[in-house]
This record gives C-alpha cells, structure tokens and sequence, in this order.
C-alpha cells in the first residue's frame, strides 16, 4: 500500500520513513513580504506556483515518492556491489594470495575484477538514470525552491515549523531543465506538479 494513501487531505511525508507533516497554507508564507516575492519570482523561473496547496502538495507527495525510488535504486546495485566487493577482498586476503603458482591467483583476479567492475556498471547505471532523469530534476528543483520559500517565510515571523518542509537542500540533480518541462506536463497529467486547477 502506498504511504500517501493513509494521509489526509494536508499531509505529507517529509522524508522517506520520516513522520507525517501537515503542509502550511500558501497564505501563511504569501503572508511575509520577501517570501511572496521570492514564490513568484521561483514560480516564473521554474513554471510552478509555490502559494497554490493543491500544487505543493501534489509536488511533495511526488517529491517523496521520488526519495523512495532513490532509496531502492541505490539499495538494489548498491548492497550486492559491497557484498561481492567485500566477499573478493576477503577472499583474496586470506586465500587467494597463498596459492603456489600465479596462474590461478591471476585468473581470480580477472574474475574478480570483471564481476566488480559489471557490478558497478550496473549500480552506476541505475544511478544515473534516477539522478539523471530530467523530469525527476525538475521536481527535485521546485522541491528546493519550495524549501527555501517557506525558510524566508519562517525568519519573516511565519509559524512554520523548523526544518519544513523536512528536504534537505539539494547540492546536484536538482536543475530545472525547461525544455522538458512541457513533456512532463503532457506526459502525466494527472501527476503533474501543478495538479488540476
């Protein structure tokens, strides 16, 4: 079951396993002077209104959702590429090296090596086709400028709670890239960042 089919109608998860939150009125940050001016200036550069709910939330539940993905993306390449890296150093430590003649210890570390170097191939691969999707990047986008838009809001003397909406900043993979930005709209009307005005 899906962990956003168990929450109400304003909540959202803040960070994969993280506890629910309760998403702050665009009114609240529209509220602050520099944070109005900061949503519409965001919202002009990445096509987003961050002052509609119904858009931000839509744009939280899919930013979770994609911190999911992330998660078994890496956990799925990543454990089985330390499990038979370890498992080879291991072994080379403690039998591989002793045997008499170089032949067999060459041949284990080719096979070594290319079941390694395959293993991470796949790791990278899956990697960069999750990091790397435009559209993921595009969301990963308004989700940091949405952060910073409600952290301007609470210094301004809005009651947001601390550390909202529970996204760290994104240092990569965080670029809004405009020209798929209209495929992202048609491609998944339904779940688009702006929702169903």
């Amino acid at each position: 079951m899906n962990d956003d089919d168990e929450l109400k109608e304003r909540e959202f998860i803040g960070r994969r396993g993280g506890d629910v939150a309760t998403l702050v009125s665009g009114s609240v940050i529209a509220a602050v002077p520099e944070a109005n001016r900061a949503a519409e200036q965001a919202g002009q550069e990445l096509r987003f209104d961050f002052l509609d709910d119904r858009a931000v939330l839509t744009m939280l539940h899919r930013r979770h959702g994609d911190e999911e993905d992330m998660f078994k993306a890496g956990f799925a390449h990543g454990v089985p590429l330390a499990l038979v890296g370890f498992g080879a150093v291991l072994y080379w430590a403690g039998v591989a090296q002793y045997w008499e003649t170089a032949a067999p210890r060459n041949a284990y570390l080719a096979v070594a090596i290319t079941v390694v170097v395959t293993q991470l191939f796949f790791f990278v691969r899956g990697a960069m086709s999750h990091w790397g999707d435009p559209v993921r990047q595009n969301l990963r986008a308004r989700a940091a400028a949405y952060r910073k838009i409600a952290h301007i809001a609470r210094r301004g003397g809005a009651d947001i709670p601390a550390h909202y909406p529970h996204y760290g900043p994104y240092p990569f993979a965080a670029t809004f890239r405009p020209e798929v930005d209209d495929r992202e709209q048609s491609g998944s009307k339904k779940a688009d960042d702006h929702g169903d005005r």
